[in-house]
């Protein structure tokens, strides 16, 4: 059996999209209804992929909005990036778009593993982000892209396992169909 690989994902969006209830999710199996804003929370859970076990650490954020200055301490010994926006809220996807810029200008990455995810996709009535937006919005990034519901467990699960074998992808340096080159 390999040793457990240790992975560090950080959760990011705007206020009220549901990033706590979909870490809770998965960590606990339930659904968190009352609101109370997040000033930042660690979890770990231990999950087994494809025979491999990871020890995840991940970080649940306070909400950003478009003027937040982004802390420093999200891009140090991060893994993956989750981020989360309310297909229910036009605002939350407009700033997810300005966390991911200054995402990249922190990380200074052009390859960083991220996972787009447009929650509380069980709102129907309330929708105004498509999942094709989502999903054009995730291509232009070159990331995964999820629509979930925090309130279903599997879904939860889902997500944090796509976002490890994103992860993977990216540090195992070469991805299926491509080679490496070395100059020397």
């Amino acid at each position: 059996m390999p040793q457990p690989k240790s992975r560090k994902i950080a959760i990011l969006g705007y206020r009220s999209v549901g990033k706590s209830s979909l870490t809770i999710q998965f960590v606990e199996g339930q659904f968190v209804d009352s609101y109370d804003p997040t000033i930042e929370n660690t979890f770990t859970k231990m999950i087994s992929i494809n025979g491999q076990d990871y020890h995840l650490q991940l970080v649940d954020t306070a909400g950003q909005d478009e003027y937040s200055i982004f802390p420093q301490t999200y891009s140090i010994d991060i893994n993956g990036y989750i981020l989360v926006y309310s297909v229910t809220s036009n605002k939350s996807f407009e700033v997810v778009q300005v966390i991911h810029e200054k995402l990249l200008d922190m990380v200074g990455k052009v390859q960083v593993p991220i996972m787009l995810v447009g929650n509380k996709n069980d709102l129907h009535m309330e929708r105004v982000i498509s999942c094709e937006e989502g999903k054009a919005l995730a291509e232009s990034w070159n990331a995964a892209f999820m629509e979930s519901s925090a309130k279903e467990n599997q879904i939860a699960v889902e997500v944090f396992r796509r976002m490890i074998l994103e992860a993977e992808k990216i540090d195992g340096g070469t991805q299926p169909g491509k080679t490496s080159c070395s100059v020397m």
